[in-house]
């Protein structure tokens, strides 16, 4: 175990941002608190007064010394993702300061146990690509993605770097917190503010971000590190992100005060000591290639897998990133005829290549975009083209906060390959990015179905926070449903145009026939085989006609009943669906002639106050 470092004298601080990470989306309910010479401070207040971080400088009681790095930096003792979690958590420090109020703190911890929730790295990966996609609004043309070495121990890191907007100090400080979200659009597919820090921990235990933004008035650039291996090396019970700004209005770099310079100068230090780069020197060319705005995110110690082996395969393929354990698996298997078969088609390569992921993961092509995997640009797939005997289905599902209806199209056909391999399933996107990939509906031994997918984006339901699948919700299962009964449909009225016999053609007494040969037949069957056979003990087979027809009639059976079964219950649900649809009219229809009584009786009261005005008027006279 690594000593605890040594306490700092009793002048020195320990001058660490803590950023307190607020868990809500609510931007009005954060203070911005800034201490120090504001006249120094090149931040302004204003672009500050919305961030979802307090800036302080603790009084902690063991104060934090970062050691050389010699000493200190070091990779974490467990490697592997799901083991980097199993830790004891020791005592909490007091960090409160009179006149501050309490806060609920964030235990380093729960970067890692966030991170949980993406089962598949390549999840991950996809959410940084989507933070460069939405970044196409600000004018981005690609996204980068590589291995690149870490200076330190020559150990790989995963390098993601865009040209879009960038981000200034204020956006910097809000991509770190959890729950902040400030996209809003329609078109963007980051909603819920937690895809960078969970997919970035996922992939690796820690990352350092660089960005510059050019925006009217100010240019600045942002240094900022998330790394989970200093605050467990320094047992912290608070996560601490160090973070440094320039402005870079003028012919330098102008380093931004927003507290004190004792305390900017020690969130560089920080940065130096647990970042791949050593000095201020090794730090700021990093800037270069970036341009006047953009953002480089270095993932570093990234994770192993159970075997102790980094889980992203960066040797088999030059220009591709492979999950090692998903491409060993598939090699395991016996290589048969139809299993190679299988391993050609896009669907099984999504599993393990990165290459091929990106390819279906958006669903419209970029006219002026490109996603650029170790050098080479992506070649996007859109897995409509490689359907034929298309065909487009409208599904208009009922939400009842939708204010206008929503309509669906969800194009179906059988794959090129059909019927010599048997892919089926359905491709749901959601605001243009693909969540369940081959999403197979029909239940399992059904013949109905193979062979044919289906492309939809589904906008009316929400997607799970790793997005790689959807919210259970019953408009979920209601599409789930739909999807079900629109490939039984299209199989009824397209399987013949590959070979298969449609339903209505088959003979109706296929099953007449006796599905087990009787006891008797075997028995005489017996008798007439050699006595020298039977007394060796040797089993006797029936393979006559009729055995192997009765086997065959009982595999058809069955298969006849599961297709019953799913019939049925697609059926039942349109009724289910009719009745809702029939019961929802008649509330509607309730709700009219209850407004209708209420406006009657308001104009029988009213003519019944004018009849009575009268009446006294003629008395009156």
């Amino acid at each position: 175990m690594q000593p605890p470092p040594p306490p700092l004298k009793k002048q020195e601080k320990a001058p660490i941002v803590v950023v307190e990470i607020d868990s809500g989306d609510d931007e009005d309910s954060v203070v911005v608190a800034q201490k120090g010479n504001k006249s120094n401070n090149n931040y302004s207040n204003k672009s500050t007064k919305d961030a979802q971080f307090q800036f302080k400088t603790p009084k902690l009681e063991t104060p934090v010394a970062v050691a050389p790095p010699d000493s200190n930096y070091r990779p974490l003792d467990s490697r592997s993702f799901w083991k980097a979690g199993a830790f004891e958590i020791g005592p909490s420090k007091s960090t409160f300061l009179q006149g501050d109020l309490e806060h609920a703190r964030v235990h380093p911890k729960f970067l890692h146990t966030n991170a949980t929730s993406h089962k598949w790295a390549f999840g991950a990966i996809a959410e940084l690509l989507d933070n460069a996609v939405d970044e196409i609004c600000n004018g981005a043309t690609f996204v980068k993605v590589d291995r690149i070495y870490n200076k330190k121990d020559n150990s790989p890191a995963l390098l993601f770097q865009d040209d879009g907007g960038g981000m200034n100090p204020d956006s910097i400080r809000k991509c770190m917190s959890l729950g902040y979200s400030s996209k809003t659009s329609n078109t963007t597919i980051g909603q819920y503010g937690n895809g960078f820090k969970t997919s970035t921990m996922r992939l690796g235990a820690d990352v350092i971000v660089f960005s510059r933004s050019s925006r009217p008035g100010q240019a600045t650039q942002s240094v900022g590190l998330l790394s989970y291996t200093f605050l467990r090396r320094t047992g912290q019970d608070d996560v601490i992100v160090p973070m440094i700004d320039y402005d870079i209005s003028g012919h330098w770099a102008e380093p931004i005060i927003s507290s004190s310079q004792d305390d900017w100068s020690a969130n560089l230090k920080t940065i130096l000591d647990w970042s791949p780069f050593s000095s201020k020197e090794e730090l700021m060319p990093q800037f270069e290639d970036i341009g006047s705005h953009g953002t480089k995110i270095i993932i570093f110690n990234l994770w192993l897998n159970d075997e102790g082996i980094y889980e992203l395969n960066f040797d088999d393929d030059d220009e591709d990133i492979r999950l090692r354990d998903e491409a060993k698996s598939s090699s395991l298997q016996k290589p048969t005829k139809k299993g190679l078969e299988l391993q050609s088609h896009i669907s099984y390569h999504i599993r393990y290549s990165l290459r091929a992921y990106a390819s279906i993961l958006y669903l419209r092509k970029f006219k002026k975009f490109k996603i650029l995997l170790r050098g080479k640009p992506v070649e996007q797939l859109h897995i409509v083209d490689e359907l034929k005997y298309t065909e487009i289905v409208t599904y208009k599902p009922q939400i009842a906060s939708a204010t206008k209806e929503v309509s669906v199209a969800t194009t179906l056909g059988f794959i090129k390959e059909a019927p010599g391999i048997g892919v089926c399933g359905f491709n749901v996107y959601h605001k243009n990015r693909l969540i369940r990939p081959f999403w197979k509906v029909t239940a399992d031994g059904s013949s109905k179905g193979y062979g044919v997918v289906g492309v939809l984006e589904a906008n009316f339901i929400e997607p799970a926070h790793d997005k790689q699948d959807f919210e259970r919700s019953s408009l979920f299962f209601k599409l789930e449903t739909r999807l079900k009964q629109m490939i039984m449909e299209y199989w009824r009225g397209h399987c013949h145009l590959v070979g298969y016999q449609p339903e209505r053609s088959r003979q109706p007494n296929v099953q007449s026939k006796p599905t087990v040969p009787s006891p008797v037949k075997v028995a005489d069957k017996q008798k007439q085989l050699p006595t020298s056979k039977v007394m060796h003990g040797q089993p006797v087979i029936d393979l006559s006609t009729e055995s192997i027809e009765g086997e065959r009639n009982i595999d058809h059976s069955n298969k006849t009943a599961i297709d019953q079964i799913c019939e049925e219950n697609i059926q039942l649900f349109m009724r289910c669906e009719g009745y809702m649809q029939k019961e929802n009219e008649l509330k509607r229809t309730i709700e009219e002639l209850e407004k209708e009584l209420a406006d009657t009786r308001m104009k029988c009261t009213k003519l019944s106050l004018h009849l009575e005005t009268q009446r006294k008027q003629k008395l009156g006279k």
